[in-house]
């Protein structure tokens, strides 16, 4: 008889009391454990997808964002540029009456008037918000909803151009400015003032025109 080798193995210590149905029951509640994480990476893969389709939304609500801005950029650019039809709602209808207080005599209102060039008639010379008129007086009131240093002065450029298009046309009226402004503080106050314009400014439902002691308008 051939011999055989043999090899015991032996029998693992296991802890007392552990029993199958104590093991079978750990497996199934490694299971469940591993089910369970299982379910949460999905989870986690669902939310990192819906991260991706928030963060794409996003950069499509940031770019929509941005086209608002520079389309409400450009409203209000043209707003803080001229008032247009607004100037005539907040500042026209008691124009005339509030200069004719300061002993002038206007009987013509005109809005919104472009003015030709002498020698090109489709090129206009000025842009006027409000113009004035009585027999010796022009009066150019430049309507604002915010004013800065350069709109003061972009405004003595036009009463210098109205002044050799009047001259040019044989006009010897007496031309002066006005600047009514809704958004004031004290700086650009004085800088309007000092360039000799008239000041209206809002008031309630009204608008008076500042006149400072010892102001004294210039004339073009």
């Amino acid at each position: 008889m051939a011999e055989t080798n043999t090899q015991e193995i032996p029998i693992p210590d296991y802890p007392k009391g552990l029993t199958f149905e104590k093991v079978w029951a750990m497996f199934q509640e490694t299971d469940r454990k591993f089910q369970e994480t299982d379910r949460k990476f999905q989870e986690t893969d669902k939310l990192i997808q819906e991260t991706d389709k928030l963060i794409q939304e996003n950069a499509l609500q940031l770019k929509e964002t941005e086209r608002l801005v520079k389309e409400t950029s450009k409203q209000m650019g043209g707003l803080n540029n001229s008032f247009g039809e607004l100037a005539q709602h907040l500042v026209a209808p008691n124009i005339i009456e509030k200069f004719n207080e300061l002993d002038f005599d206007f009987t013509k209102c005109s809005l919104n008037v472009k003015i030709k060039e002498p020698e090109n008639k489709k090129k206009n010379l000025a842009e006027v918000d409000i113009m004035l008129e009585d027999g010796d007086v022009v009066v150019i009131v430049e309507v604002k909803a915010r004013a800065d240093k350069g709109d003061i002065e972009d405004h003595v450029i036009r009463m210098e151009k109205l002044r050799r298009y009047a001259d040019i046309r044989g006009d010897k009226r007496r031309y002066q400015g006005a600047m009514a402004v809704a958004i004031m503080d004290d700086p650009l106050r004085e800088l309007i003032l000092g360039q000799g314009f008239y000041l209206i400014e809002q008031t309630g439902d009204t608008v008076r025109i500042n006149m400072p002691e010892g102001f004294s308008p210039r004339e073009w």
